[in-house]
């Protein structure tokens, strides 16, 4: 299969990269830093000798740079899977976060996926089928202390799911929305999880591939997932 994650260099996208490439599909990765990009496909490389690995850095809050990787998607054909993962939290206060602070969060975490799946979306359509998912947030589903407009900006992200699946259900195209709760990644640096307190990105990973694995006329519409005791 071709799989195509967007923020895959580290974190939850990494996870699923890895967690593709280890059933030798062929997979194409951005990220905005090449250096870390390119390190982290050497490494799924090396692991697993029989995947391909494809990586391109660009930065998806840019329209330009999302026409660059989409292109180089679908040189090597129609995508099988889209896994919208780029995104980025900066904690805040509707009142008092930067004035920017919401046109950078809907450009992080809703326009790259809603560019990016609009270029790739005639060649999947035309094909029959695919998988679309869209890495939210449980911040997606409720307020919670210095969401601001990360949360503001996981609530569209969520819109932009449950409009896509409705748009999407004739087509053979599924769509899943996945509402991870605390993982332990770059948002949550520093933090203690010696005790296993929050989850890990492969827990996120392991949810995406098991749903890939239904019939054709199954679709799993919703993964959310929060630590076993709760979130944070």
């Amino acid at each position: 299969m071709n799989v195509v994650i967007t923020g895959a260099s580290k974190g939850i996208g990494k996870a699923i990269a890895e967690k593709f490439a280890s059933e030798n599909n062929r997979v194409f990765l951005c990220a905005r830093t090449d250096d870390e990009l390119q390190d982290t496909a050497a490494e799924i490389r090396e692991r697993y000798p029989f995947a391909e690995v494809f990586a391109l850095a660009a930065d998806l809050t840019k329209k330009e740079d999302i026409t660059r990787f989409a292109e180089m998607c679908l040189d090597f054909g129609t995508p099988d899977i889209l896994v919208n993962n780029t995104g980025r939290y900066i904690p805040g206060k509707i009142a008092t976060e930067a004035d920017d602070a919401l046109e950078e969060m809907i450009r992080t975490n809703l326009y790259s996926a809603y560019y990016l799946t609009r270029h790739l979306l005639p060649a999947m359509t035309a094909n029959g089928s695919g998988h679309i998912f869209n890495i939210c947030s449980v911040a997606s589903l409720n307020a919670y202390e210095g969401g601001g407009s990360y949360s503001i900006s996981k609530y569209a992200l969520n819109g932009f799911s449950q409009n896509l699946r409705h748009e999407l259900r004739s087509t053979g195209i599924k769509v899943t929305a996945v509402y991870p709760g605390a993982v332990f990644t770059d948002s949550w640096a520093g933090f203690d999880n010696s005790s296993n307190r929050i989850m890990e990105s492969s827990d996120i990973a392991e949810s995406v591939i098991s749903a890939t694995r239904l019939s054709s006329q199954a679709v799993v519409e919703s993964i959310i997932l929060r630590p076993q005791l709760g979130d944070l």
